[in-house]
């Protein structure tokens, strides 16, 4: 899943996207409101942390004119407020869910998970599969009866996509803009170079699926014939 952080302390942002990396979540950082709102309407994020004190536009007033819009993504506050009214005021006015500073690593990472639950049906689902091979999104260990790897952190969240959407095409720039960021300064064949990796490992495995590519289209993991 991609996540976006809005939190103007440089040095907690650092922290929390080494943390949500660390846990195969692509994350991107931005510094205040005004920046968040441009990024959730040029990017395609699956949940959004939203300090409520930031500068140009605070956390609460991206929060009211994300859902004013219609836009349903899940959103975690992140804030060193501890008063009733302002945990009141926050999840009225749309949040998924209230985090107060100074907080573990432990809780916000289960709290991400609670948010992002509906994502995935409402379940939390610690494997995906499809044919003989299953993805373990706890070990991030992928694997069929002939074996296992443990797999990187941008392998991981390729496989992942790709089991997510079988048999659908998903470009590289939907595979760069997800994983890397689309203001990453990485090169755009940095997919292939990724796929080609999955690809290898999936026939070590013997696997009865494989990653096919269709000219100027995308990528799609298909059943072997």
């Amino acid at each position: 899943m991609r996540i976006l952080l809005a939190e103007d302390e440089r040095s907690l942002s650092r922290a929390v996207v080494a943390l949500l990396e660390k846990h195969n979540y692509s994350a991107d950082a931005v510094y205040d409101g005004e920046e968040a709102l441009d990024y959730l309407e040029a990017g395609n994020y699956d949940a959004l942390i939203l300090d409520i004190m930031m500068p140009k536009l605070d956390g609460l007033e991206v929060l009211r004119r994300l859902r004013a819009a219609g836009n349903p993504i899940p959103v975690l506050l992140l804030t060193a407020r501890s008063e009733i009214e302002d945990k009141v005021t926050g999840l009225d006015t749309g949040a998924n869910d209230y985090l107060t500073k100074p907080f573990s690593t432990e809780e916000l990472m289960a709290r991400i998970r609670a948010i992002t639950r509906s994502q995935t049906g409402g379940q939390l689902t610690s494997r995906l599969s499809l044919g003989n091979i299953t993805l373990d999104q706890t070990t991030f260990e992928l694997s069929s009866p002939h074996g296992s790897f443990r797999l990187a952190n941008k392998e991981y969240q390729m496989m992942e996509l790709l089991l997510r959407n079988p048999q659908q095409l998903i470009s590289s720039e939907r595979f760069f803009e997800r994983i890397w960021g689309y203001d990453s300064e990485v090169e755009l064949n940095v997919v292939w170079v990724y796929i080609s990796y999955l690809r290898k490992k999936l026939a070590a495995l013997q696997a009865d699926i494989q990653i096919k590519a269709t000219r100027n289209a995308g990528y799609s993991l298909e059943e072997r014939p």
